[in-house]
């Protein structure tokens, strides 16, 4: 656990030194800004010793160290996580994934509310609850596909970026008229940018062409 918030506070105080070295800042934002991080990944953050400086031309310069006395300390402080159960002919590493089951769930909540931005929608009536509990199912199971994808493409493990990108994408619809008075709509999609098609390409996802002719009248 403290190794992944050290990752995190490390990445974050890179993304700073690279935007201070573009553009100048004042120190006590950068400060601030620092002052987040750690509070934000507050597990490790008293391994880090953060300095901020500013030069003579304006530019602020962010240095760190980490106080390995820190990291031994907390190596020696650190307790055990005791899991009781009744359950006596089950191996530990079971029981483990069991109880872990509930941060599972608690995250699923979580992308609904977020990520899906499915709020609840308070029902009168059994078949409309039903029918929300699928939508939801169906949303949550269609963003673990995703996120599936995303991981065997080495995108991460959150498809919130890719979904950003793949909305661009919309459909176009070309109309024409025949000589029997009726019109032709086909339908399609736009062009992806180079920056879309290589997303794709790297998820493994196809465009259709387009879709088959469907004839109907002028109030389509």
């Amino acid at each position: 656990m403290h190794e992944r918030f050290e990752k995190r506070i490390e990445k974050a105080l890179e993304k700073t030194v690279q935007a201070c070295d573009k553009r100048k800042y004042k120190a006590n934002r950068i400060e601030r800004q620092i002052g987040r991080i750690l509070e934000k990944n507050s597990r490790s953050a008293g391994l880090f010793d953060v300095q901020v400086n500013q030069d003579d031309q304006g530019y602020v310069k962010v240095t760190w160290t980490k106080r390995e006395s820190w990291r031994e300390g907390s190596n020696l402080s650190e307790g055990c996580c005791i899991l009781r159960s009744n359950i006596l002919d089950w191996p530990a590493q079971d029981l483990w994934k069991a109880c872990i089951q509930l941060t599972e769930a608690e995250d699923a909540f979580r992308i609904h509310k977020s990520n899906l931005q499915i709020r609840p929608i308070w029902h009168q009536k059994q078949d409309r609850v039903k029918a929300h509990i699928l939508v939801c199912f169906l949303a949550y199971v269609l963003w673990k596909t995703l996120e599936g994808l995303c991981r065997k493409a080495g995108l991460g493990d959150s498809p919130a970026k890719v979904l950003k990108e793949l909305p661009e994408i919309k459909p176009v619809d070309a109309v024409m008229a025949t000589r029997q008075g009726k019109t032709i709509k086909i339908r399609g999609v736009s062009t992806p940018t180079v920056h879309q098609a290589i997303l794709l390409q790297m998820l493994k996802l196809k465009l259709p062409g387009r879709f088959p002719l469907n004839q109907c009248s002028d109030n389509f």
